[in-house]
């Protein structure tokens, strides 16, 4: 048996006390595993709590002594927040320390910067937790997959969004009910503001992007729309055109480069990714020799979050880390593609007014910029009023187009007399195509 491998946890959260916990309770399992014992030499953060098992550790305030203590060999980052993580990370990257972390945020922000200096020091940097939780998506691109040129992943990857698209789908709540519920469950922060704007999501996908395709970590350029403007009513129309909206990221291989895209998107009710419920995760990969593979579990609490984290904790002490380190050191090159030159089938809902003639204009609009219709629905409308003119939603999906030809005949139709508002738009995907 080698000896121990020593580490300092910074940050006593839930995540931190559950890789406690989890250090404790499987102790045996985890040593024979990494082929030595882990052994927590110190635990940094800004207040001790009061019954959490330290495991023998020293506690401190000060985040740079452990750093500065020769004796530890690697950091586990679970402080949080941005500015002092990073200043953690790198300073323990420079010390010549492995570093765990599951701050997603910093790595879809400055990846490039911590495996260049991961590299530099020869050590690990290991971020499975970082993204989905418990599900293994990291090992899955950079080891699982390896033999494999990925072709695209699309995933739902942010629980508390997942969640409150599942309440409205199921019970009719409206998207503020909803939000109401999952913050009193715990499923959403008191400022939610970067799971329902998709930032949240952004950033994970900015992490899979980049091993998936050699990509360097370029979350500036990761297309990113939230889920609140999402109606009960869309939610139902879907249905009826056989359909479930789910907020996906999804990055995929095309000609002109690579798709970088966090949005709601209508998905067939037949597909996998469409039965994901609550506040579960799930990704699917798709590769040229393995196909399609598709990766499901809780993505986010204390357990999940900490089994990865563990993983990641064995991998570095059996001394494998460094042969898989996932370090798109070397961008290949591809270019984002903008959102204009994406091609999708588009859900548009277009309030328009009650009286003859008004679709077949709308028709002829679509046509008028070569956008073919699918399907509409056309039944029966309680009439709605709005300056005391009568209108009713027609809602059509249509076949695949380039993005930039649907946002002119938006325009045009907006500037008809026929709409009397602004039209919603919601990407498709189907996934059966690539």
């Amino acid at each position: 048996m080698e000896r121990p491998l020593c580490i300092a946890i910074c940050g006593l959260g839930t995540v931190a006390q559950g890789v406690l916990e989890l250090l404790r309770n499987n102790a045996d399992i985890i040593t024979a595993r990494a082929g030595r014992p882990i052994r927590v030499l110190h635990i940094a953060s800004r207040s001790e709590k009061a019954g959490v098992d330290l495991l023998g550790a020293s506690f401190s305030t000060d985040l740079s002594s452990v750093v500065e203590d020769p004796a530890v060999d690697l950091v586990v980052e679970l402080i949080g927040g941005e500015a002092a993580a990073d200043e953690l990370v790198r300073s323990a990257l420079v010390a010549g320390k492995h570093v765990i972390t599951a701050n997603k945020a910093i790595i879809a922000t400055h990846g490039d910067a911590y495996l260049r200096l991961a590299q530099d020091a020869g050590v690990a940097f290991g971020f499975e937790s970082a993204v989905a939780g418990g599900i293994p998506i990291i090992a899955a691109l950079t080891r699982g997959l390896a033999a494999n040129r990925i072709l695209s992943l699309a995933g739902i990857i942010n629980g508390t969004s997942n969640y409150i698209l599942t309440a409205m789908s199921e019970s009719g709540q409206t998207f503020a009910a909803a939000l109401h519920d999952a913050k009193a469950l715990g499923y959403a922060e008191a400022d939610p503001t970067f799971d329902i704007e998709g930032i949240d999501a952004a950033h994970k996908l900015t992490i899979m992007a980049s091993l998936a395709f050699g990509l360097g970590f370029r979350f500036e350029e990761v297309y990113t729309e939230g889920i609140d403007s999402i109606t009960s009513e869309d939610i139902e129309y879907a249905r009826q055109l056989g359909y479930r909206i789910k907020h996906l990221g999804i990055a995929r291989v095309v000609p002109q480069g690579v798709e970088l895209r966090v949005h709601p998107t209508l998905v067939p009710e037949k597909q996998l990714l469409a039965s994901v419920a609550g506040v579960m995760n799930a990704v699917m990969v798709n590769a040229d020799a393995a196909g399609d593979t598709i990766y499901y579990g809780a993505g986010a609490g204390a357990g999940p979050t900490a089994s990865a984290v563990v993983a990641d904790l064995i991998d570095i002490g059996k001394g494998t880390a460094r042969a898989w380190l996932p370090a798109p050191i070397e961008d290949s090159g591809l270019k984002v593609v903008p959102m204009g030159d994406i091609r999708s089938a588009y859900y548009l809902n277009i309030p328009s007014l009650d009286k003859s003639g008004v679709f077949a204009r709308v028709a002829t609009v679509l046509s008028e910029h070569q956008i073919s219709i699918e399907a509409v629905i056309q039944k029966e409308q309680a009439v709605q009023l709005k300056a005391d003119e009568a209108w009713v939603p027609i809602v059509i999906l249509t076949h695949e187009v380039s993005e930039g030809a649907m946002n002119r005949a938006i325009v045009a139709l907006e500037d008809s007399e026929d709409v009397i508002g602004p039209i919603k738009l919601i990407r498709v995907e189907h996934f059966d195509d690539d």
